[in-house]
């Protein structure tokens, strides 16, 4: 009996840890998935979208939190009731995006590991069930270390998590799971099939105003810089003076700058005009340019359509041509 409690406890942790971990350094995602789920094709909870980036944050933090306090064993009567509520949650939130087919990436995993919708919900059957032996087996849970030191542990590890958070967000996340990575080539990203059946990389077109498209062009010249606005409404105004700074720059150094958005030209003329930057603009979906990096303003450079750097613009001096 006892192996298996703690076959079930490594489990629900490790996979509670791994599942938090990779969304905690890439918080953005996880608000651009909550955005799509609140959206009302899905949930039609289009109230919660301009709090998608907090929920999506304080259910991280619970997340990896509910591993860290499983595996160690404090509060095991708590810390197993809140794993079977919150895993209960995400039964039935998957078990509608399969049933209806409304989201077909859950983000349970960020971007480390695509599973399926149906995947997805056999995933949290599996966990409710292995939860469910966990608080029937409480009394076998037994903590790792001294009481002391059990919440020493555990608010070392909060703050350790919060920090992280806050990084992140302040710069770029700290491992890039997506397919426009710094290495990966975009080409070949959209030869390649993800789980859903689709290229890793689609929509992907680098259109003028007039409607010519500069995709295989850009995709095949050395030097590359695009500034990734994905929507100027939102956008940090404060980044457009280092946009300046770094874009004049790269234009000195031989680089073929434009800049990429989904916001209106006649806004984006206006930006230029008022910032004096130097570049032209280039129609991109917004969903892809969220995907391409989690910044707005942001920056990355290319190179015969691999990616070179990416950067936040509060980190643009560090670009070096």
């Amino acid at each position: 009996m006892k192996i298996f409690v703690l076959l079930a406890r490594l489990f629900v942790a490790i996979t509670f840890l791994f599942s938090g971990f990779v969304k905690l350094v890439d918080p953005l995602g996880s608000a651009y998935k909550f955005q799509e789920y609140f959206s009302s094709d899905v949930l039609n909870m289009e109230f919660l979208i301009p709090y998608a980036l907090p929920f999506s944050i304080l259910l991280i933090l619970i997340e990896i939190m509910l591993g860290v306090t499983l595996l160690i064993g404090f509060k095991p009567k708590l810390t197993t009731w809140s794993l079977f509520l919150i895993t209960l949650v995400f039964l039935f939130l998957t078990w509608y995006s399969a049933f209806y087919n409304k989201v077909t990436d859950c983000g349970c995993f960020g971007d480390a590991v695509k599973l399926t919708p149906w995947e997805t919900f056999n995933k949290n059957v599996v966990l409710i069930v292995l939860i469910g032996f966990l608080i029937y087996s409480q009394k076998q849970l037994k903590p790792i270390m001294p009481p002391n030191g059990l919440k020493w542990f555990t608010w070392a590890s909060f703050m350790v998590f919060m920090y992280i958070s806050y990084y992140v967000l302040l710069h770029m996340p700290l491992i890039d799971f997506r397919a426009y990575a710094v290495g990966k080539n975009i080409q070949q990203g959209m030869t390649e099939i993800a789980v859903d059946g689709l290229p890793k990389i689609h929509d992907f077109f680098l259109e003028t105003g007039d409607g010519k498209d500069l995709t295989e062009e850009l995709l095949n010249t050395e030097k590359v810089m695009f500034v990734v606005v994905y929507d100027l409404d939102v956008a940090d105004k404060n980044g457009f003076s280092k946009v300046k700074s770094v874009t004049d720059l790269a234009l000195k150094n031989g680089y073929t700058v434009y800049g990429l958005s989904s916001s209106y030209i006649d806004d984006l003329n206006k930006l230029n005009s008022k910032e004096q930057l130097q570049f032209e603009w280039l129609f991109v979906d917004g969903t892809v340019l969220k995907t391409i990096i989690r910044a707005n303003p942001g920056i990355i450079t290319l190179n015969k359509g691999t990616v070179t750097g990416k950067w936040n613009w509060i980190d643009a001096d560090d670009f070096k041509p």
